[in-house]
């Protein structure tokens, strides 16, 4: 998708994500899917949660097979939210996971807590 400048009421500078707008808030990721999931499924399952814009599996371009994740832009960012409280739903009998886009990929957790491989003091 190709990201337009355009300027803001004031010095700000704007980035629309053609054809949708910002997406930051109303864009899913969603992985884990199983390799047979197509993009009319994921419209299907997650329409309950408020009007998409646009649902689509991600596909390898020389193969066409799945990378087994996919998008769903939703119209409202309530919707999207609505759609995340679940973060693992079940899609195609397979347990898959999703998050704001703009998220990006869940970090892990440590262990110890973040801060158990700081030097400790005597």
């Amino acid at each position: 998708m190709a990201y337009i400048p355009i300027r803001g009421g004031g010095s700000s500078l704007q980035f629309l994500n053609f054809p949708f707008g910002d997406t930051t808030y109303t864009k899913v990721f969603v992985g884990g899917l199983a390799w047979e999931t197509q993009s009319d499924t994921l419209h299907r399952y997650f329409e309950q949660y408020g009007e998409i814009l646009e649902a689509v599996v991600i596909t390898d371009k020389h193969t066409g097979r799945s990378k087994g994740y996919g998008f769903v832009t939703f119209r409202e960012p309530e919707a999207a939210n609505r759609a995340c409280a679940d973060p693992s739903p079940v899609i195609d009998g397979r347990r898959a996971n999703c998050n704001l886009a703009s998220a990006g990929r869940p970090q892990p957790s440590f262990p110890y807590g973040p801060d158990w491989w700081a030097p400790q003091d005597p």
